[in-house]
C-alpha cells in the first residue's frame, strides 16, 4: 500500500492532536476515534499517553472497549505511549483492582513505574529498527515493562540511570507500545515506523 493510510487515534484523552500532527507529517490520514463506529473506517489505531483508568473507565462507558479488543485480536495494528502501554498490556501491576485493558501484548508493565509528575524526565533511548540515533524519550508518571513472553519483541531500553535496563519500548506482532511520548517531541520516526507497519499489514 503506496497511499495514505486512514489511522484513528483514541480521543478519549492525551495529546490526540498531537499524534493527528505526526501521523500525518508520517504519511498518514489520521482521523480521531470518538465512538465504536469509527473503528471499522481505519487500518490502524493509536492510543495515545493520559490517566490510563480514566481512559479504560470512559473506553468502557463509551461501548469502546470491546470492539478496540477484538481489532487487537484481529490483527488491526495498534499503537500505545504510556498510558496506551498500560492499555495494551495483558496484565498491570500497580493499577486499580478494577482496571481493565484492552490487552494484545503478552507483558506485565507496571503503572507509574517512573515515579510521580515531579518525576518526569527525558532521555535519548535507542529503538531497534529505527535509525538516525537515540530517540528523545520523554517520560511522564510513565510505565515500564516488568515481563514479557518469548514472542514480545524488546524495541527499547533505558540507557543510563536508576532505570538502566528497563524495557520501554516492545512489539507484539502488530502491536506496539512506548512508555514514552513521542508525540511530544516533533520526532517523527515512531509514528513514521507505524505507518509503514500499517502499510504492510493493510
Amino acid at each position: 500500500m503506496t497511499s495514505a493510510p486512514i489511522i484513528g487515534v483514541l480521543a478519549i484523552q492525551g495529546a490526540v492532536r498531537e499524534h493527528i500532527a505526526l501521523l500525518e507529517t508520517a504519511g498518514a490520514q489520521a482521523v480521531p476515534i470518538h465512538h465504536a463506529s469509527d473503528i471499522a473506517g481505519v487500518l490502524g489505531v493509536v492510543l495515545p499517553g493520559g490517566e490510563s483508568t480514566t481512559i479504560s473507565k470512559l473506553a468502557v462507558i463509551d461501548g469502546l472497549m470491546d470492539p478496540l479488543r477484538e481489532a487487537a485480536r484481529s490483527g488491526l495494528p495498534m499503537y500505545g505511549s504510556c498510558a496506551g502501554m498500560i492499555l495494551l498490556a495483558d496484565r498491570v501491576l500497580d493499577g486499580r483492582p478494577d482496571q481493565e485493558t484492552i490487552g494484545g501484548i503478552d507483558m506485565t508493565v507496571r503503572r507509574n513505574a517512573f515515579g510521580r509528575q515531579v518525576d518526569s524526565f527525558e532521555g535519548g533511548i535507542d529503538l531497534e529498527g529505527i535509525p538516525g540515533g537515540p530517540f528523545p524519550g520523554i517520560f511522564i508518571r510513565a510505565p515500564w515493562v516488568e515481563e514479557i513472553s518469548e514472542r514480545v519483541e524488546v524495541l527499547g531500553r533505558v540507557g543510563s540511570g536508576v532505570a538502566l535496563g528497563r524495557i520501554v519500548a516492545v512489539r507484539d506482532r502488530n502491536l506496539i507500545a512506548t512508555s514514552f511520548h513521542p508525540e511530544l517531541t516533533g520526532d517523527t520516526r515512531v509514528h513514521q515506523y507505524f505507518v509503514e507497519m500499517v502499510r504492510q499489514t493493510a
